[in-house]
């Protein structure tokens, strides 16, 4: 589909998508990719032991893929929209919309929502720690109940708690516009960023969100760890072509975590609820394996691992998924896309640029000669290096769900 706009690919695939009874699932290992050990020469993935998922690899089709493109650092929301089909780049959509959605807050039009998050700063106001620690959920909804309900210059400041160190702020005025920049540095060593208007329109919503970093850093002083906050992703809820609409599925995502959620819900997805164990998720598949055709299972902990820098737990995570896997094979799904949003080596605790493993397994597939599931296998794969945006493309044809294009 090359030399196509983001949109002619989504018409394109209106076009010609159809029902079928066959079934896919998206299994996402969140920052499943990784970099060698200096000590073994491995990464996370080639150190577990993998065993089902070496046995799907074998008698499916790998590669590698680039969530957005070659260099660059994706989000999870850049991440997963990829995976979903939408150019990550025409639907830039910020952090703070889809957290918002995760929990089911009332966005309103008009309303300016970014993804905050409580930190540790030391005595010369410098990060030391993005997330405080990962302070508890019931310690975050404390915090935030510090500042809900806060007018500044007449806009309505409302913050509600998301998981953990996580929270959501939302700006409810007049003459607010999304447009600024990010006041979370993304490392530590530096100080917080001031907020920045990236347009003349823009500048009231920038001042009222620097009022309010003013404002929390005298009242979080003695909080410590959680002393200071980062907000990013400033964003409105935008309208994006769904994927009922797309592909004519019926799609359901079952991840525990609350933007995955609400990013599932922003392209037409129904979200249930399956609590955030591996287990727990593959049980809601199996109970609710009749009801759907589209299923998206999202793992979270190989990421936190990764940016937490825990080689080990991520390595065990990994094994975990592995050993659960019979659950959701044992269903026979007609198609299996197992994948990552993005690669976060534990090395680097974030993250990074390098492509994501992939396998796609279905009886119509052309198998490669890959035997272990892992990053230098998949460099082999017959599905070469692709944009991750060719991968739903790639999983409805192997579903039979594609009709012809043209005479």
């Amino acid at each position: 589909m090359e030399g196509l706009t983001m949109m002619d690919k989504l018409e394109l695939m209106k076009e010609i998508s159809t029902t079928s009874p066959t079934k896919i699932v998206l299994l996402v290992i969140d920052g499943l990719g990784g970099l060698p050990s200096p000590k073994t020469g491995k990464t996370e993935l080639e150190t577990a032991s993998t065993p089902n998922l070496d046995r799907l690899a074998n008698k499916g089709v790998c590669g590698l893929i680039d969530p957005v493109g070659p260099g660059i650092t994706p989000g999870s929301t850049p991440g997963h929209l990829a995976l979903f089909g939408y150019d990550p780049v025409k639907f830039n959509i910020g952090r703070g919309v889809v957290e918002a959605l995760g929990i089911d807050f009332n966005l309103q039009p008009g309303d300016i929502a970014a993804r905050g998050n409580f930190c540790t700063v030391d005595k010369a106001g410098l990060v030391t720690d993005r997330r405080a620690g990962r302070i508890s959920t019931e310690k975050c909804a404390e915090l935030c109940r510090l500042f809900d309900g806060l007018m500044i210059d007449g806009v309505k400041l409302l913050v509600s708690p998301v998981r953990e160190h996580r929270f959501i702020a939302v700006f409810r005025g007049k003459g607010l516009a999304p447009d600024v920049s990010d006041s979370d540095p993304q490392q530590v060593g530096v100080a917080p960023k001031a907020i920045i208007a990236l347009n003349i329109q823009a500048e009231m919503m920038a001042n009222t969100a620097n009022k309010f970093m003013a404002q929390a850093k005298i009242v979080l002083a003695e909080h410590n760890p959680a002393n200071m906050l980062l907000l990013r992703g400033f964003s409105r809820r935008p309208k994006l072509p769904t994927m009922p609409e797309v592909y004519k599925l019926k799609p359901v995502a079952i991840a525990g975590y609350p933007m995955y959620r609400g990013l599932a819900r922003l392209v037409g997805m129904k979200v249930l609820e399956s609590g955030t164990g591996i287990k727990q998720g593959f049980a809601a598949l199996k109970e609710n394996y009749n009801d759907y055709d589209f299923f998206f299972v999202h793992i979270k902990g190989a990421d936190s691992a990764g940016e937490d820098g825990d080689f080990e737990r991520k390595v065990r995570i990994i094994e975990e998924v592995d050993g659960t896997l019979p659950t959701l094979t044992s269903l026979a799904p007609d198609v299996i896309v197992v994948t990552g949003d993005h690669s976060t080596p534990a090395l680097l605790k974030g993250h990074s640029w390098h492509p994501v493993p992939v396998i796609l397994h279905s009886k119509w597939c052309y198998p490669d000669k890959v035997e272990r599931f892992s990053e230098s296998a998949c460099l082999s794969g017959g599905l070469g290096r692709l944009p991750a945006t060719q991968i739903m493309p790639l999983a409805m044809a192997n579903a039979l769900k594609l009709n012809k294009f043209g005479a």
